[in-house]
């Protein structure tokens, strides 16, 4: 018996050193410590973006562009294209920046080169590439939003050869069958097309109407939060600015747009569950909008390659808002498109209407 419980303790000995060893953290010259001593260098980076970019960590205009540019320069990948002998574009590779006058002149980039041309000056500054900096700016940007999750950031992306293909970025008048083989294309389930976008809760249009920039898709547009999945549901009544722009429906909220792929996939029979199961579900909203996103940052990249440098992304603060009806929208607004599951029951703010501002400018 004694010389069993010797060798148990060794066993469990050896095994908080084998632990210890794979726990071990690196100390930067900077004082901070990481997983990867390869990750040391971010944390200028990050301190400068925060400062300089973001307007010393606000959760504001750069935040919702550069988190667009995220997603433009990943979705940029057809492994369709690649099985018919063609170029299908290097995904998450920074192309949209290496190859700006190629890339811009897009109708789906429309406006990018606002944010490529702010982020542009850090990339020279900082010994990074091009599709390092689109996923890693756009991880610490979204970790200024109250309610986000901790979006992951592998460090190692070659810098781009070629331009991205055209025609490969979804539009808001694409048809739902349209956007859900090209995410399809790129290995991407329904479900995780509605946790995708989830961005919008945190972002707003500038160019969908040029009359009225800086418009957001819901009325908390500097909280990560579910409201976004709530009041694309609500039936839309008005337009926030002119009639007539192609990509944009009714919204229910003066002061809100909706894109008309937003509106559509929140009713599709395909979507519409999943859609409506982000409602006042702020855990699993966080939980899926981390996974896909983490998928997507790394769309045509090569992992193996990569390090995991997400200890140098800050956590975000908790939520700083409740699932509601905006004032002057109750139950009986909503559109009900899931088959299965009743609209969740949810408290209407007080007072008049809820009009929302729009976000102003850097």
């Amino acid at each position: 018996m004694f010389k069993a419980l010797v060798s148990l303790a060794a066993v469990a000995a050896s095994l908080q050193l084998v632990n210890g060893a794979i726990i071990r953290r690196v100390t930067c010259p900077d004082g901070n410590t990481v997983g990867n001593a390869a990750c040391c260098g971010l944390f200028a980076i990050r301190d400068d973006i925060q400062e300089n970019l973001f307007d010393g960590g606000e959760c504001g205009e750069e935040v919702h562009e550069s988190l667009r540019l995220t997603f433009h320069d990943a979705i940029g990948f057809s492994p369709a294209l690649a099985r018919q002998g063609k170029f299908g574009g290097g995904g998450a590779d920074g192309s949209v920046v290496t190859f700006e006058d190629t890339e811009t002149a897009f109708h789906a980039n429309l406006g990018i080169d606002e944010i490529i041309d702010a982020q542009k000056p850090f990339i020279a500054k900082h010994n990074i590439t091009a599709g390092d900096f689109i996923q890693f700016a756009g991880a610490i940007g979204v970790s200024n939003c109250p309610g986000a999750p901790r979006l992951q950031f592998l460090l190692g992306r070659p810098a781009a050869t070629q331009a991205s293909p055209d025609l490969l970025v979804p539009e808001p008048f694409d048809s739902v069958d349209k956007i859900l083989a090209r995410f399809a294309d790129v290995g991407f389930s329904p479900a995780e097309v509605v946790a995708l976008l989830a961005s919008h809760t945190i972002a707003a249009a500038d160019h969908v109407d040029p009359t009225i920039p800086g418009t957001p898709f819901d009325s908390t547009p500097n909280s990560f939060d579910t409201q976004f999945f709530i009041e694309t549901q609500l039936r839309g009544t008005l337009f926030p600015g002119t009639a007539g722009n192609q990509g944009e429906v009714q919204s229910p909220l003066r002061g809100e747009i909706r894109l008309q792929s937003d509106g559509a996939l929140a009713r599709d029979s395909r979507t519409a569950c999943e859609w409506q199961s982000f409602v006042n579900n702020q855990a699993k909203l966080q939980s899926a909008f981390k996974a896909a996103m983490a998928k997507l940052a790394v769309l045509g990249q090569n992992t193996r390659r990569m390090v995991d440098c997400s200890d140098v992304i800050p956590l975000p603060k908790a939520a700083n808002s409740k699932a509601h009806f905006p004032a002057g929208q109750t139950r009986n607004n909503v559109e009900q498109a899931c088959r299965a599951t009743a609209f969740p029951t949810l408290p209407t703010d007080p007072g008049p209407a809820t009009s929302v501002p729009p976000v102003p400018p850097s």
